[in-house]
């Protein structure tokens, strides 16, 4: 054997092609590509984490857990990303050229996370640092029980729009909604159920009567804006998108300080 993970065959399984630098990336020439074409899950993160810190993956889809708790180092995944794309991510950065399934940055601590296409329900789920740019749209239940922690605060930036109960249980961090793909009909029911923290910012329209009594809503202002500029930029920046400027309204919402779900979580 030379050394490889059980299951992670160089040049049979896994073709790796050593050498080769990615796109994005000339400045490293320790950057090591994957073919994933077929391979099981297990086989290809095994042969990621042996491949080092700079990953090309090819042909990907639908292996799980892809990245997961990766401390740094950048890595690229082309095709589609199965659940849990960069759970419990420490560090570093991921960015995937396709669609991400269910749970992507599933309780990330640090890092990055960046979706050339859509994701499925629930990511960043507890995440509580870090961040994660999708340029299109989310599934249901996006940064379900997101938190601060110590000093970091986890942001989820959504190009399009998202299904119901966004934000819910939110304790912290911000998400933004963007809604460039259907300013009239951005969010689902129930955004913001038993959220006691942090801001949820939504261009387009809102529909105040899918909302929870656990928020209050109002229209951002231009200080409330200001809090968000540098993650506009950085989408504009990473998706080459612009967000249009034709008067769509930015909402703000952020817990009902009167609700007895803050009381029960922040004394825990």
């Amino acid at each position: 054997m030379d050394g490889s993970p059980a299951g992670c065959v160089f040049q049979t399984d896994l073709r790796v092609l050593e050498g080769e630098r990615m796109e994005q990336d000339q400045s490293s020439s320790a950057i090591r590509r994957i073919d994933a074409r077929g391979a099981d899950h297990r086989a290809l993160n095994a042969c990621i984490r042996q491949s080092g810190p700079d990953v090309e993956i090819v042909g990907a889809l639908g292996q799980r857990y892809i990245g997961d708790a990766m401390e740094r180092g950048t890595l690229t995944v082309r095709g589609t990303a199965g659940n849990a794309l960069g759970a419990y991510l420490n560090g570093g950065r991921i960015v995937i050229y396709g669609n991400a399934q269910d749970a992507a940055g599933d309780t990330m601590n640090d890092g990055e996370i960046i979706v050339h296409g859509s994701v499925g329900d629930t990511v960043g789920y507890s995440m509580r640092g870090g961040c994660i740019y999708v340029r299109d749209s989310a599934g249901y239940r996006a940064g379900v029980h997101m938190k601060a922690y110590g000093e970091k605060s986890p942001v989820l930036v959504i190009g399009g729009s998202c299904g119901s109960f966004l934000g819910e249980y939110q304790a912290g961090g911000v998400i933004v909604v963007l809604g460039l793909d259907r300013p009239d009909e951005v969010l689902g029911y129930f955004c913001g159920t038993g959220m006691h923290g942090g801001a949820i910012y939504v261009r387009g329209n809102i529909r105040r009567e899918r909302l929870p009594r656990q928020v209050r809503v109002c229209e951002a202002n231009r200080e409330d804006l200001s809090r968000i500029e540098p993650y506009l930029q950085k989408y504009v920046t990473l998706f080459e998108r612009t967000i249009p400027d034709d008067g769509t309204p930015f909402w703000l919402l952020t817990p009902n300080s009167n609700d007895p779900y803050r009381q029960l979580y922040v004394a825990n």
